[in-house]
């Protein structure tokens, strides 16, 4: 066993997928709390998968205060790649869900706003994360909130005509482009993401939820309108548009005032921006810069403090 391993134990597995397992446990040095990602390399048929050396190489070049730190890496006895993390005790999802804690206003720009910051340094970094949904929002103590999970993160292209997988994001978090199928994206897909998991905070229930890629297209596309070509003049391009059926009934756009219906608590500034990070047309949807500096985050009541959001005991 190396050296790095022995720094560290592994307590307590506090979660399992098919190619990683997490669990809490300790840096014997200082007896503080970590988590460490085991990525089971005995599931890949060719060695260590490139969405585990991705992984590492992404965590080790950012360092900010909304992305998980990546403490230290070792490699196991068995041969598995074990990534020390940060210990965060929570996750968004937990929040969202848990309907003893009741959520100000402040509080979900609180959050949002995390968000936002730690995206926008993974997408100056050219980093796209492609798997933001609230699970992976995690909680530290003092409440901060950090963007983890970067397994399905990659570098942004810049060649028009390098492929990208479009099965990426969570279904109920993944932009209509996506869903059509689209080979080549951008930080859009990533902004399409946060614009749901707001929509979710305000909701306390999960926005738009298809239990398969047509059905997830066609309640899209009847929460917030069919786009049409002169709305999304490059949708005809993309390869699941001819073969789509969700574009066989129009819906029309919902006005201002159903939506305000829909997000009752919703202040004006806070429905314009949700509506310009949901955007059917990813070129028009709004970036991390213009999301961050929309008024929404400077009008009143500013953002809660960390150390004041609401929180499981």
């Amino acid at each position: 066993m190396s050296v790095v391993a022995l720094k560290y134990t592994k307590e307590k597995k506090v979660g399992e997928g098919t190619y990683a397992e997490v669990f809490v446990g300790h840096n014997k040095d200082d007896e503080s709390l970590i988590a460490v990602k085991m990525i089971k390399v005995d599931k890949f048929i060719d060695g260590l998968d490139m969405s585990a050396i991705r992984e590492v190489k992404f965590l080790q070049e950012m360092h900010h205060p909304n992305v998980v730190g990546l403490l230290d890496v070792f490699v196991s006895e068995e041969g598995n790649l074990n990534l020390v993390l940060e210990f965060l005790p929570s996750d968004l999802e937990v929040i969202i869900k848990d309907k003893s804690l009741v959520f100000s206003e402040a509080d979900v720009k609180s959050w949002l706003l995390m968000i936002l910051r730690g995206v926008h340094h993974c997408h100056r970094n050219f980093i796209l994360h492609r798997d933001l949904k609230p699970s992976n929002l995690l909680i530290a103590p003092d409440g901060q909130l950090k963007v983890a999970d970067f397994g399905l993160g990659r570098s942004m292209s810049f060649l028009p005509y390098e492929k990208m997988t479009p099965t990426v994001v969570t279904r109920w978090y993944r932009a209509p482009e996506l869903l059509l199928g689209a080979r080549h994206y951008t930080g859009a897909i990533d902004i399409w993401a946060i614009g749901m998991i707001f929509a979710e905070m305000m909701l306390r229930v999960p926005y738009l939820a298809g239990q398969s890629d047509h059905e997830q297209l066609d309640i899209t596309f009847k929460a917030l309108g069919t786009p049409s070509p002169q709305q999304w003049p490059k949708m005809e391009y993309l390869p699941g548009y001819n073969k789509s059926t969700a574009f066989k009934i129009r819906h029309p756009a919902p006005t201002r005032q159903q939506m305000q219906a829909l997000f009752s608590a919703a202040s004006d500034k806070a429905l314009t921006l949700l509506c310009s990070m949901i955007c059917m047309d990813p070129l028009k949807r709004a970036t991390t810069v213009q999301a961050l500096m929309s008024p929404y985050f400077s009008d009143t009541p500013l953002p809660s403090k960390p150390n004041d959001l609401p929180k499981r005991h």
